[in-house]
């Protein structure tokens, strides 16, 4: 099983907050912008995939029982969402890849959809 630590080489990812979670495993992953989609899609245990970068996707992820959040596209985030994201415990990365670039690399490490 995979957790934050393996996320963080694979994505060559920054940790923002939630960095005691570092084992925290990841159950499978779920990529969206809209978190309409993340509010069906999502599972406990899995990772979020964004380009987000507000509080709402952290929100979001810890309604559903996300393991966390990875924000692509090297998007600067605000400091309201780190402080969230460290309120909750929800590890929060950011990573310059593209949404693909992210789900491909995370896919051959054997990641697969929640």
């Amino acid at each position: 099983m995979m957790n934050f630590d393996d996320v963080r080489d694979i994505l060559n990812a920054e940790w923002i907050a939630g960095q005691r979670q570092i084992g925290r495993a990841i159950t499978g992953v779920v990529a969206s912008d809209l978190m309409s989609d993340l509010l069906t899609l999502g599972r406990p245990g899995c990772l979020v995939l964004t380009s987000l970068a507000s509080d709402q996707a952290v929100r979001t992820a810890d309604l559903v029982g996300a393991a966390g959040v990875v924000v692509v596209n090297g998007k600067p985030l605000p400091t309201s969402m780190a402080e969230l994201a460290e309120q909750l415990e929800l590890p929060l990365l950011r990573t310059s890849m593209r949404m693909f670039e992210a789900c491909c690399a995370l896919w051959q490490a054997g990641v697969r959809s929640a």
